[in-house]
């Protein structure tokens, strides 16, 4: 019987670990949507200044989701452009931060997880990509909210002491803000969107943000602008507050329905501002739900906030999606 050969699959050109670096960096950035290996760069120094370890594991989860996709044979415009890496990049790092860094079973862990990240982000880029949604960082926050709220049950990955993030406790503290809580808070709500309350490690990603974008940069700042007024006003505990917990949802909303996913437009400036104070509020909400069974908030918020705006866009017409 006579049997015919499947047709040929032509090979991909090899990729030069030049250009694998500069994908990794890219990854990394693409966390604020920065599509910039130089962002990358600032934002891995960022991390070291808080502790070289969380440097390293930012890298080597943005390094293994990226091998992984181009191992897949992922769409590698796609790869190249970050956009199978930064979800490794929080995974691994959010495990470093709430497992501990320096434990032999967080870093196999970390690994792990960027490996299985790049599937769930497929998974959830086949379902979303049919109404034109992005996935955003629902991917990581799956994937870590799995392992963090399993860890306790694995005598190996669970490990207590100081040093490691603490749950997040309900609101007890006063409400009344200092001028330097307002100032770290501002500059504290870039670092927790990598785990870093620090406000000197926010303002490095700050800076790394205006590299590539100052249209990104101003509406980050308008972002952590109006999370502090917000949370101030309905009663925040204040340490929260200039701890950055209660405002890094809302920088990255912000960002994301002006000049990323939408045209930046005074509708869509004021669009942002509606849904960074929107995910201000639940941050709180989502913080007080996953305290109940040892969970994290992560971006959670900014992931319900920012899918549900973008799909809403084409029912409003003042709005323009970005082609």
């Amino acid at each position: 019987m006579e049997t015919v050969a499947p047709p040929a699959v032509a090979a991909r050109p090899r990729l030069h670990p030049a250009e694998f670096l500069l994908d990794v960096l890219r990854g990394v950035a693409q966390v604020d949507f920065m599509p910039s290996p130089v962002t990358g760069l600032v934002f891995l120094v960022a991390l070291a200044a808080a502790g070289w370890q969380y440097a390293l594991y930012a890298l080597v989860g943005c390094a293994v989701a990226t091998a992984t996709a181009h191992a897949f044979d992922v769409d590698r415009d796609t790869v190249s452009a970050g956009l199978r890496g930064f979800n490794g990049t929080l995974v691994a790092l959010s495990f470093a931060v709430f497992l501990g860094a320096g434990h032999l079973s967080t870093f196999c862990l970390a690994v792990g997880g960027a490996v299985t990240v790049v599937f769930v982000t497929s998974a959830l880029a086949t379902i979303l990509g049919t109404w034109n949604i992005p996935t955003l960082t629902a991917p990581f926050c799956i994937t870590a909210s799995v392992m963090t709220v399993a860890a306790p049950s694995f005598a190996r990955v669970w490990h207590s002491g100081p040093g490691l993030a603490a749950l997040p406790q309900p609101a007890s503290d006063t409400t009344r803000l200092d001028w330097t809580q307002i100032w770290h808070g501002f500059l504290a709500n870039f670092g927790q969107i990598f785990f870093m309350p620090q406000w000197y490690v926010g303002l490095i990603f700050l800076a790394g943000i205006l590299i590539a974008s100052r249209t990104a940069a101003a509406m980050a700042c308008a972002g952590s602008a109006a999370s502090l007024f917000v949370a101030w006003a309905l009663g925040s505990p204040s340490r929260g507050i200039a701890e950055g917990l209660m405002g890094y949802n809302s920088v990255l909303v912000a960002m994301a329905l002006c000049g990323v996913f939408l045209l930046p437009t005074a509708w869509s400036f004021g669009y942002a501002l509606i849904g960074a104070a929107g995910a201000t509020a639940l941050t709180a909400a989502m913080t007080a739900f996953f305290t109940t069974f040892g969970g994290h908030t992560f971006t959670w918020p900014f992931v319900l906030t920012a899918l549900a705006f973008v799909a809403a866009v084409p029912a409003l017409p003042r709005l323009s999606r970005r082609p």
